[in-house]
């Protein structure tokens, strides 16, 4: 059963729709309605591909990471985003500490925000 703050495995497509590979994924909320779909977002290890003011490390010696199920130091691309149905999410790895998943979550909201009220040219 998928739930928010979980680590699942997702083929995340690339940005000019090629196939993508397996990468983990962030699961952020389940989306309202009646289907099992789920916002996710893309964890890296390319931890130079970081913006500081969206992304968030997850560093060995984090307290949540022995229960990330994450291998090496990682990065949560905030901004890297899907919605997907359940079925497309493959086995948990792992979870993130809820206090992260609020950060994360709140990190993402503020862009969106920031972004809605920027001047239109």
């Amino acid at each position: 059963m998928i739930a928010a703050g979980q680590i699942v495995l997702f083929r995340f497509p690339q940005t000019d729709q090629g196939r993508g590979k397996w990468r983990p994924a962030l699961v952020l909320r389940r989306l309202p309605g009646p289907y099992d779909d789920w916002l996710i977002c893309m964890i890296s290890s390319r931890l130079h591909q970081a913006s500081a003011e969206l992304d968030e490390v997850v560093a060995p010696n984090d307290p949540d990471f022995p229960a990330s199920g994450l291998k090496t130091a990682s990065l949560i691309r905030t901004t890297r985003v899907a919605v997907v149905a359940a079925e497309r999410l493959e086995g948990a790895l792992g979870h993130l500490a809820t206090g992260r998943l609020d950060r994360v979550r709140a990190r993402l909201a503020a862009w969106l925000v920031a972004d809605a009220m920027a001047p239109v040219h």
